[in-house]
């Protein structure tokens, strides 16, 4: 399984993982995504990291409480749901540009 494997390359290889890493993560915390529900009447932003950064209550759901609460937690749950996508999408094209570290071939 390690034939051939030059312990300079992977220690130059973990280097890279670890500087793509602190990039991500780095970059995570200027990515805003907003989800919407209820036809845009309830709108969440959290930013990368998974913190809800600001929330747009339209004044009609003031007074319809449980409809508040259902698209409120419907429009957080799409926002978790963006941020774990969007991670996953940028480990995986961190992996790329690592020259197929971690495929099979």
């Amino acid at each position: 399984m390690f034939e051939g494997l030059n312990m300079g390359d992977l220690g130059k290889m973990l280097e890279e993982v670890q500087q793509k890493a602190k990039e991500i993560e780095e970059k995570s915390e200027s990515i805003e995504l907003t989800a919407k529900s209820g036809g845009g009447l309830i709108k969440v932003t959290a930013n990368g990291k998974g913190e809800v950064i600001d929330l747009e209550i339209d004044d009609s759901l003031l007074e319809d409480k449980e409809s508040l609460q259902i698209l409120l937690m419907s429009a957080i749950n799409d926002a978790i749901k963006m941020i774990e996508d969007d991670k996953k999408h940028t480990a995986a094209k961190m992996f790329s540009s690592l020259g197929g570290f971690g495929t099979q071939g």
